[in-house]
């Protein structure tokens, strides 16, 4: 089931696309262990713009994610390789296609 989400939005700074993509990619396995994120999607939008996507079940789901290791390794690393905080979006989910 999938009912709420986030969208995060990211701006490296110069130089530092790389640190984001690998920050993001590094991310995964922590993401995996979360058992109530039901999808985690990290998106290259350009050179230096990146985002976040994934979607929990409840507001109780979402807000273990936001608690949680990767949320808080992004924060702690937001000053060096970010241009700006990153852009926190809730949502909520109205359809979707995801594995069951």
């Amino acid at each position: 089931m999938v009912g709420v989400g986030l969208f995060v939005g990211l701006e490296a700074k110069p130089g530092k696309e790389e640190a984001v993509a690998q920050f993001l990619e590094g991310a995964l396995p922590l993401v995996q262990q979360e058992l109530q994120t039901t999808a985690w999607v990290a998106l290259r939008l350009g050179s230096s713009r990146f985002a976040i996507f994934d979607t929990f079940p409840n507001e109780a789901g979402r807000d273990a994610h936001l608690a949680g290791q990767v949320a808080a390794a992004l924060m702690q690393q937001a000053p060096e390789v970010l241009a700006a905080a990153p852009r926190i979006e809730k949502l909520d989910v109205l359809a979707h296609k995801l594995p069951a």
